[in-house]
């Protein structure tokens, strides 16, 4: 049970809005207005542009897949409690309405909409919170904008739903949830008319354009550091573009500035096999890939270059890019998230994925639950990703399913991108006796990658770090650690090349199992090079990554 401290570390960096909107949110119960649905909107010629289609989740008339699990209206319903609430939440998106080859499934979705209505009265159960509110609204204007009809008792449920979401936007969370309500009140408010409209797209737009400047920072990144949900926020900014074109309201320079913006920040921050790395909530599958945006964008009118130069600094948002021929790092020297909302945060200050030869090597561990519990509770901890620990604590207090109290703060960052050189530490251990501070050292060259860990302050202090392997990565070894180093075998076509990873101090090597979590519900079977010991501070680890002529010979 978390502490009097540990819940003043967590509530003393929230907003009072937050406060207020939570006291709101349990005590105010708004009626459930439902008057006549507004008339819609006239949509004049065809500019509506295709959007993103997700990955089908409607595999049977009632059977839906999502998050790797397969469940049936007919067994479960639409919000049985004994199914993790992000499944329910899924299920009541209808991300597959616009979801590849959709029209195929046109007859079942028309029956899941009518159904839905049928079954979920409003203001009850999960399906009526405003989050998958926002996300059905927006899902349902696309369908029809895609050429399909609503039937009658739909769209009277839509505004319906509008004006329930009007009155319950989620202030008391902020960020990607609150953006996602104002998305979905000017989705409304332009596929409707009249007063009422007007109203809902009004408040869509004052909160859109106050939450767009806040959340997306100079450099393109989205303030939760998250590369997965800035992908998403990317795909909301766009479809809001698209909807202003389609209904001819004239579209705001920043929002196509922004969007380039956010562009480019996605450009830098994938790996070479396309995707994103691992830092702070993260998983394959959910948001869409930033080729698809890239088109989504180019469809729009949007030019942006999606040229990366090798090395690139992301100041505000915290994160570097190294690169040479063989290899792409990637560095966390980020805040792990604003203050006021660091609720997909992770422990992982200060840790590196490294891809060589395209192929990814070392991997932070990923996300597949949001469920609080044991598994949540490690893929947040600082030991499920490619720094170190002292004394067996997180650099920053993770707790709860989306709460962080002490955070790390990241400090004295050098970064000199011509050199490959790039420097910065943390002072999440700063809590412990011996005020022990965290510093990384990287240099990446030709065929060496040097990463030197150097942990100062005073006392004796257990650190242990870990090098965690993506799952293709295949571990030579001949009875055991040669020489405090191992030899990989990574990938390359239909041949394999040779790593070897050396590590230099006053440390014990091992060689570990473990689990790498690249989707949610998913989970598969690695191996990680965990480095220890117990000693004075100052300690100074040096770990180098080599490759080419002569390594298979080490």
């Amino acid at each position: 049970m978390p502490g009097i401290r540990t819940y003043w570390n967590t509530l003393k960096y929230l907003k009072p809005i937050q406060f207020y909107g939570r006291i709101l949110l349990r005590f105010y119960r708004s009626k459930v207005d439902n008057a006549l649905a507004p008339r819609l909107r006239l949509l004049k010629g065809n500019n509506w542009k295709q959007p993103v289609q997700r990955r089908r989740s409607l595999i049977g008339p009632e059977h839906f897949s999502f998050l790797n699990r397969a469940y049936s209206l007919a067994d479960y319903g639409w919000d049985n409690p004994a199914i993790e609430k992000l499944w329910r939440y899924n299920l009541h998106y209808f991300d597959d309405l616009n979801a590849r080859d959709a029209k195929s499934r046109k007859k079942w979705h028309k029956a899941l909409l009518t159904r839905w209505v049928r079954e979920n009265p409003p203001a009850i159960g999960t399906g009526w919170e405003p989050y998958p509110t926002s996300l059905r609204i927006v899902n349902w204007i696309k369908w029809v904008l895609n050429g399909n009809a609503l039937p009658s008792e739909c769209l009277q449920s839509l505004a319906v739903q509008l004006r329930w979401l009007f009155k319950r936007m989620e202030f008391h969370l902020l960020g990607n949830h609150l953006l996602s309500n104002a998305k979905a009140l000017l989705f409304g408010g332009l596929f409707f008319q009249g007063s009422e409209a007007d109203k809902w797209f009004k408040t869509g737009i004052k909160v859109l354009q106050g939450q767009l400047s806040e959340q997306i920072l100079s450099d393109g990144g989205h303030f939760e550091r998250s590369p997965m949900y800035h992908l998403i926020i990317l795909e909301d900014l766009l479809d809001l573009i698209n909807i202003c074109q389609a209904y001819n309201y004239p579209v705001f320079e920043e929002w196509i500035a922004t969007a380039q913006k956010m562009l480019n920040c996605a450009s830098v921050m994938r790996h070479p096999d396309g995707d994103v790395p691992f830092f702070n909530d993260a998983a394959f599958g959910i948001s869409p890939t930033f080729e698809e945006l890239l088109a989504y964008a180019k469809r729009l009118g949007i030019n942006v270059s999606k040229a990366v130069s090798e090395n690139v600094w992301l100041e505000e948002t915290g994160y570097l890019r190294l690169e040479n021929r063989d290899a792409v790092l990637f560095f966390d020297a980020a805040p792990v998230g604003p203050d006021y909302l660091p609720g997909h945060a992770h422990a992982d200050t200060l840790s590196i994925e490294l891809s060589l030869f395209g192929k990814r090597v070392l991997v932070n561990l990923g996300t597949s639950v949001y469920e609080v519990g044991s598994d949540r509770q490690f893929q947040r901890s600082t030991d499920a990703h490619n720094t170190l620990m002292v004394d067996s604590q997180n650099s920053s207090e993770v707790w709860g399913g989306f709460r962080v109290a002490r955070r790390a703060r990241v400090h004295n960052i050098i970064c000199s991108l011509y050199d490959g050189v790039a420097v910065a530490e943390h002072d999440g251990y700063c809590h412990l006796h011996g005020k022990p501070v965290h510093r990384r050292h990287i240099h990446i060259m030709d065929d060496l990658i040097e990463v030197t860990d150097i942990v100062r302050g005073f006392g004796k202090h257990i650190i242990q770090g870990a090098w965690h392997l993506h799952p293709d990565i295949e571990i030579v070894s001949d009875g055991g650690i040669k020489e405090k180093g191992i030899c990989l075998k990574v990938p390359v076509g239909n041949e394999m090349c040779d790593v070897a990873v050396i590590v230099q101090g006053p440390v014990e090597l091992t060689i570990e199992r473990c689990n790498w979590y690249p989707e949610f519900g998913s989970s598969v079977p690695t191996q990680r090079l965990v480095y220890r010991c117990y000693e004075m501070l100052p300690v100074s680890i040096t770990t180098q990554f080599k490759w080419g002529s002569g390594i298979s010979k080490w």
